[in-house]
């Protein structure tokens, strides 16, 4: 009975504490001069039923995030309504690295990181869209190396290295790191020198390449890009001018793409 007490005294005090955090209500303004005069109000309770408490602020917290993730949702489903009457517009350099169809109607351009987990899942629904629109459907993939992942950044630089002897073997070397991203945790050089003779590039004019200083503006150029789309984060990408900003199921993607399909018919 004690701790049904107790249960209820918390349930109420978070409940006071919520309306106080949330709106203007008449006893907000006691409700914290009480708090803070004793503190010990909301210590006593806890310390009587802390099982309990911590129950109810886990459910809390539960609740909390799905509302926000709801919000978040509905926010980016609005962004998404707005974006097909006014497009994002992303540079497109024709002569970079394209997956798909370099004639196709719909673009996507991808922000990534080849050390991002979610890369790995966000490079597997990219080659189901590739596999299901066939030539309606190209990728231009561009680069947004974190700084918390420390082997990002190489590898972009490889693959750019790459892609100036041949954009196949660039696109080898981008699935070779993707399917083994694990290997990027040991020595990570001797992988993407391991990888880049495999995919058949010529190891020395890559290690040439390495220093290009435009490979290093490309590659701050798709940072400076990213962050003016609001890019923070990995994978990232902008469908005819639509973005999804994660590692979406592919319906996502579909869902755009066939609104954008259907607009051009």
């Amino acid at each position: 009975m004690k701790q049904k007490t107790s249960l209820l005294k918390i349930t109420a005090l978070l409940a006071a504490v919520g309306l106080f955090l949330s709106s203007c209500a008449p006893n907000a303004k006691q409700l914290k001069e009480a708090v803070e005069k004793d503190p010990t109000i909301v210590f006593a309770a806890i310390e009587k039923a802390p099982d309990q408490f911590i129950e109810v602020v886990m459910k809390a917290q539960q609740n909390a995030q799905k509302v926000a993730a709801e919000r978040a949702q509905e926010e980016e489903k609005k962004q998404r309504e707005e974006q097909f009457k006014n497009p994002l517009k992303p540079e497109i350099d024709e002569t970079r690295v394209i997956f798909g169809n370099k004639s196709a109607p719909i673009t996507i351009v991808e922000f990534s990181d080849f050390q991002c987990p979610y890369c790995v899942r966000g490079n597997q629904t990219i080659k189901q869209v590739l596999n299901e629109y066939g030539d309606k459907v190209r990728v231009v993939f561009k680069h947004l190396p974190l700084d918390f992942h420390p082997q990002a950044l190489p590898a972009a630089r490889y693959f750019e290295a790459i892609a100036q002897q041949d954009h196949a073997k660039a696109q080898k070397f981008h699935g070779m790191v993707f399917e083994n991203q694990d290997k990027l945790r040991g020595n990570a050089d001797e992988f993407f020198k391991d990888a880049t003779k495999k995919v058949g590039a010529d190891l020395k004019k890559v290690e040439i390449a390495l220093k290009d200083e435009n490979i290093a503006k490309r590659i701050e150029s798709d940072m400076a890009e990213a962050k003016k789309f609001g890019f923070s984060g990995t994978p990232g990408y902008i469908i005819n001018g639509v973005s999804l900003k994660g590692a979406y199921p592919i319906d996502s993607f579909k869902e755009i793409i066939n609104q954008h399909l259907s607009a051009k018919k």
